[in-house]
């Protein structure tokens, strides 16, 4: 961040500075991940008042807050805390003079994307990227906000649950580049339809002025319709687009190879990330760098480099005895799904493995929930997995369409929760299999993953700790 005084900051959010401090380094809203000589964002939540931890956010390194009511230590007072974080990420953006803003947004993938993306542009400057799911007006703030005057590179991912909301977003930091990796059903119980989730997401090129360049998937039709709804320059990824993956395959663990070829040039890239639905947010990002500026061997460096910081995506361990786990626990929705059931059906037809799906609930599907679960549970099927192991009672329906999938040889396993299924596999995992443990966040069936794995995170088993 900027080095701001707290009467500059309270001129900047319309807000009443009580105290005196100098804030240097980034914003907080918990305490356990302090940001050294940082200003603490006291919100208030359904079950938690932010105000009450501000001397323990002083006392983890914070200079001040700012929050709605005055407290015992400098802070800035105004009316709603999150606007005026809206307001105080804007105003440090816009004084970051030499900065690059790339924003991003799609159904799935987009959090990939983004890390492709920050390995690409790392290796050109000092790059800040989205962390974990800060990705909404309270993330994208946070996010901006990290940025110092020597940031070169700022990866903004975006998320939406409904109009506006992007819109919204780009206004707090308005991007140079902007990207839509894919439109999908995430969120579908929110919008309606896909096409209310294409109005929302395309909102990212909207903002786009006339110096900026939109970033587009030409292989889904939603997102190549969005190029008339900007003002910017549009270059397009995918088969049919500017930027395209040709001779593609896979090793026996799935992980993608392919050639990038790009305005009559190519490179091979090796991704070390599993799964062919990688290639589509390795497309996007090298797009985005490519747009930048970066030589197209810069990209297929960082490509080839890129380690995911982001946990729970596809990621792959393999035990001692040959075991291979798949955690993608950090989220699911029907098209991600479908693409982690691919992973396993490549695995399982090179290297005749045993394939083992741990899937539990989607949320936030509406009234389309049966019908989507039922559609994994075909999917499953449809991938020749040899058990499918489901948690909790919505998860139960796709165990029902898969059993009811003519040709499918496979076993259905229904279990209420973590603890019971932690306990079937332990029981009947055998040396070499390969396990695939997804779901929605709320199911955090990362503690199945990380069980199986005997490296329990805590309080691993019970119920109630993050199934809210």
């Amino acid at each position: 961040m900027i080095t701001m005084t707290l009467a500059e900051i309270a001129a900047a959010v319309g807000g009443t500075a009580h105290g005196e401090a100098t804030v240097t380094g980034g914003a907080f809203i918990d305490t356990r991940t302090p940001e050294p000589d940082g200003l603490f964002v006291a919100l208030v939540g359904e079950h938690v008042d932010g105000h009450d931890f501000v001397e323990q956010a002083i006392a983890a390194g914070a200079v001040a807050a700012l929050a709605s009511r005055p407290t015992r230590v400098p802070t800035v007072v105004v009316d709603d805390v999150v606007t005026a974080l809206g307001r105080l990420a804007r105003h440090v953006h816009d004084a970051l003079t030499g900065l690059t803003t790339y924003a991003l947004t799609g159904s799935q993938g987009k959090t990939g994307t983004k890390d492709y993306l920050a390995a690409i542009l790392e290796g050109d400057g000092p790059t800040v990227a989205t962390r974990g799911n800060f990705n909404n007006e309270i993330g994208v703030p946070l996010t901006v906000l990290r940025a110092a005057p020597e940031t070169k590179h700022l990866v903004l991912e975006m998320g939406a649950r409904g109009v506006g909301h992007i819109a919204y977003l780009c206004r707090l930091a308005p991007p140079d580049i902007a990207a839509v990796v894919n439109v999908g059903t995430a969120h579908i119980g929110e919008f309606g339809s896909r096409e209310a989730i294409a109005e929302a997401k395309g909102e990212i090129v909207e903002s786009l002025t006339a110096e900026g360049t939109a970033v587009l998937n030409a292989d889904d039709q939603l997102v190549a319709a969005m190029a008339s709804r900007t003002i910017g320059k549009v270059v397009t990824f995918g088969d049919g687009g500017n930027l395209r993956a040709r001779d593609v395959s896979t090793d026996d663990l799935d992980r993608p190879s392919f050639d990038l070829q790009w305005r009559g040039s190519g490179a091979t890239v090796h991704l070390a990330q599993i799964g062919r639905h990688q290639i589509e947010n390795a497309l996007a990002a090298a797009a985005m760098a490519l747009v930048k500026g970066l030589d197209l061997d810069a990209v297929v460096d960082g490509l080839t480099d890129a380690r995911p910081p982001s946990r729970w995506r596809m990621e792959l361990h393999e035990r001692a005895d040959g075991t291979a786990v798949i955690n993608d626990a950090y989220n699911a929705n029907p098209e991600s799904m479908a693409a982690a059931l691919a992973v396993l059906h490549g695995i399982r037809g090179r290297a005749g493995r045993r394939t083992i799906a741990v899937l539990g609930e989607m949320l936030e599907l509406g009234e389309v929930a049966v019908s989507a679960h039922r559609s994994v549970g075909d999917d499953a099927a449809a991938a020749e997995v040899d058990v499918l192991l489901t948690l909790g009672d919505m998860a139960a329906h796709m165990a029902a369409a898969a059993t009811e999938h003519r040709g499918w040889q496979g076993e259905a396993i229904v279990t209420a929760g973590r603890a019971e299924a932690v306990e079937w596999l332990r029981q009947n995992v055998s040396a070499g299999d390969v396990v695939l443990v997804k779901a929605s966040r709320g199911a955090a069936l990362e503690h199945v993953a990380e069980a199986l794995l005997d490296h329990p995170l805590d309080d691993p088993l019970a119920e109630g700790s993050s199934t809210r």
